[in-house]
Formats: C-alpha cells, structure tokens, sequence
C-alpha cells in the first residue's frame, strides 16, 4: 500500500507541471462553471428562484461528464505510454514494486487529480442552497456526485490500461477516445438490431449507468457493479501489460 501511495502522490504532483494537465483543467472548469453561470441568470431573468426555475445539479454533473469523456484521454495518454517511450519504464520494474501497485498508483494519482477539479464544483450547489428555500434535495446531490466520481474512476482505469499497452502518446489517446465513445454511445445499438443479448448490450452503455438513475438520486447495485468492474478491467489490463513488457 505505501508503495501505491508513493506512486499515487509523484503521479498527482506531477500533473501540477504538465501543461496539458493545466489546459485540461482550465477548459473544464470554464465550461461548467460557465453553464452554470448561464442557468443561475436564466433563473434570475425568469423571475428569480420563485418564479418556478430552479438550475439543476445533475444537468451540470451530466454536462461535467460528458466532457471528461473528452478529456480524460489527455490526461491518461502519458501515463505509461511516455514511461515507456522514455526508457523509465525500465527503472519502474526494477524497482521493489509490483506490477499492480504501478497501475493501481498511476490510477490513484490521476484519479486524485481530477476530484480536486470535482470538489471545486461543490461550491456551485452550496451557492445554490444558499438562494433556494427550503434548500436543495441533498440526496439527490450525493447520488450525482457519487456517479460524477465512479464515471471518473471507470474512465481513468481504462486510459490507464490502454496507456499501459502502447508506447505512443497519440495512439494511447485516440484507442481511449474511441473505447469511450464506443462504451457511451455505440455499444448499445446492437440492441436495436438483434433480439438476442439486447438487454446485455443496453447494460454496456456507459451513459445509462452515469447519466441514469444514478444521476437523478436513485442508487442502484447494478450500477455500482458496472463501475466497479470497469475499475477492476482497467487495472487489470494495465497489469497484464506490464507484466507481459516484463518478461519480454
């Protein structure tokens, strides 16, 4: 576990000095708070918060994850792939550490990244309590963040064990890009066109699960199960893949 930690806090430090890291975050945080700017204005020009109007959390969680979607790639890229290209690979896996715990570390630490960018937006629904009576519903709030945060661990997981196989930044961020936007959107139209396994290819899509019930307050175990998973597959395949550059 220390060796995890210590792995975790180089990965998280070491986005403070990547000016990708910082262009990421920067987009990110204009775009959500800008939406959210918009539709506390929207609320004020319709009549104020009495008026009926009342900005939704889950609507800026919805738009916050679908732009990690996008982003995430970016972030992940580097991860392993620039490790390998740079030789330090080399030095990791003669170090007294287990292949899992570099992957499980490289995930903790990027993973510890983007909830710093998370908790920054929990100022926008204590704003909003703040205007609204007799408060916002924080159950609801806690499911959203809850699947704000689990869409963000499925994800990392994945560009971190797609990182762990190329050597190439760029092929790293466009396998990851594609695998993303297959899970959130393509995957489920195999369901449409055969009666057969539909139900499973409608479970696949990563969109139902985050933009869901999950989204709206309501947790169910099948979610939890689905992100849970795509963690453990991700973290899996990073650690298959070392293993396998190990032993070449």
């Amino acid at each position: 576990m220390r060796n995890i930690w210590t792995i975790a806090k180089r990965e998280y430090d070491h986005y403070f000095i990547s000016p990708i890291a910082y262009v990421v975050a920067v987009a990110l945080l204009f775009l959500v708070g800008g939406y959210f700017a918009l539709m506390l204005l929207a609320a004020n020009q319709g009549g104020g918060f009495g008026g009926g109007f009342v900005p939704e959390i889950p609507e800026v969680n919805n738009l916050f994850g679908f732009l990690l979607l996008l982003s995430i790639p970016a972030l992940t890229m580097r991860v392993l792939a620039d490790e390998t290209r740079t030789g330090t690979i080399e030095l990791l896996l003669t170090a007294p550490v287990r292949d899992f715990e570099l992957v499980a570390g490289k995930w903790l630490g990027s993973f510890m990244f983007v909830l710093t960018l998370i908790l920054v937006t929990v100022l926008y629904p204590i704003v909003l309590n703040a205007q609204v009576s007799p408060g916002l519903d924080w159950k609801l709030l806690i499911s959203s963040y809850l699947a704000l945060v689990l869409l963000t661990g499925a994800l990392i997981a994945l560009g971190v064990g797609i990182s762990a196989i190329f050597s190439n930044q760029v092929t790293a961020f466009i396998t990851t890009l594609g695998l993303f936007i297959f899970l959130w959107w393509l995957v489920g139209i195999p369901s449409s066109l055969f009666p057969v396994g539909g139900e499973f290819f409608n479970y696949m899509v990563l969109n139902s699960h985050f933009g869901g019930a999950l989204n709206q307050g309501s947790i169910y175990l099948s979610d939890l199960v689905y992100f849970l998973s795509l963690i453990a597959i991700g973290l899996f395949t990073g650690t298959v893949a070392i293993e396998i550059r190990r032993w070449r």
